[in-house]
């Protein structure tokens, strides 16, 4: 029988900054995500959650430890590299929804794909348009960021983080400038996304009931998991 490989292994994993005088924020650290999870990753400010997502996002390095996606060690791989198997493994959705704006409603959503492929083509619309239709935004492929609703221009944002189909979703506060119903809506986009595709999310957030829907919670605390397992065993939301 064939193993796959975990999308992401983290192994004692820590970081540090400063020179003479260093602080570390991250105390090994160990976290694997299967494809098809949906993992909240929680704490309070100062924590080290955007510090460890970073990490996984190949935006930084540890000071110890291993990072390895989709079975692929990080660990001596160059820029270059990195970037390449971030653009190819990975997807992000921000708190603030990022969206260029003199770049058309459709035009944001293919970013990735330009990006790695080196320029707007032809054959990047139609996936696009799918994508962008699947938040409920088909009527809105030309219009400008600026025309569309803050929810709205959330949903673009989810549908850029897919465009490449990518088997690992960072989502950073994705709910968090929005109200509550929205909210809902972009999380249902989240969830729909993985139950049919199999896509594994790793979203931060402060907001319990988002936290709550997901498959499994992980908290730091201190630059430490704290508590790992399913959200309705945390003795905190008892």
């Amino acid at each position: 029988m064939t193993i796959t490989p975990a999308l992401l292994e983290i192994e004692g994993v820590r970081k540090s900054y400063g020179g003479g005088v260093t602080t570390e924020v991250l105390h090994g650290i160990d976290l694997s995500i299967q494809q098809g999870d949906l993992v909240a990753l929680i704490g309070p400010s100062g924590s080290g959650k955007s510090t460890l997502l970073n990490l996984i996002g190949l935006l930084d390095r540890p000071t110890e430890g291993r990072v390895v996606i989709d079975g692929q060690a990080v660990d001596h791989l160059d820029d270059r590299a990195l970037t390449a198997l971030r653009g190819k493994k990975l997807g992000f959705i921000f708190q603030s929804h990022h969206l260029l704006p003199g770049l058309s409603v459709l035009e944001n959503v293919m970013l990735p794909s330009a990006a790695s492929r080196g320029g707007f083509q032809a054959s990047m619309r139609a996936p696009a348009k799918e994508l962008l239709s699947a938040m409920g935004l088909g009527d809105w492929v030309d219009a400008w960021p600026r025309q569309l609703s803050g929810g709205m221009q959330q949903r673009v944002a989810v549908a850029r983080a897919l465009m490449n189909d990518p088997p690992l979703v960072l989502a950073d506060e994705p709910t968090g400038n929005l109200d509550t119903e929205t909210s809902n809506q972009v999380f249902d986009l989240l969830r729909q996304r993985n139950a049919e595709r199999a896509t594994a999310f790793l979203i931060v957030t402060h907001d319990p009931a988002i936290a709550r829907r997901c498959d499994r919670v992980v908290e730091l605390v201190d630059g430490a998991v704290v508590y790992e397992g399913a959200p309705s065993t945390m003795k905190s939301w008892a």
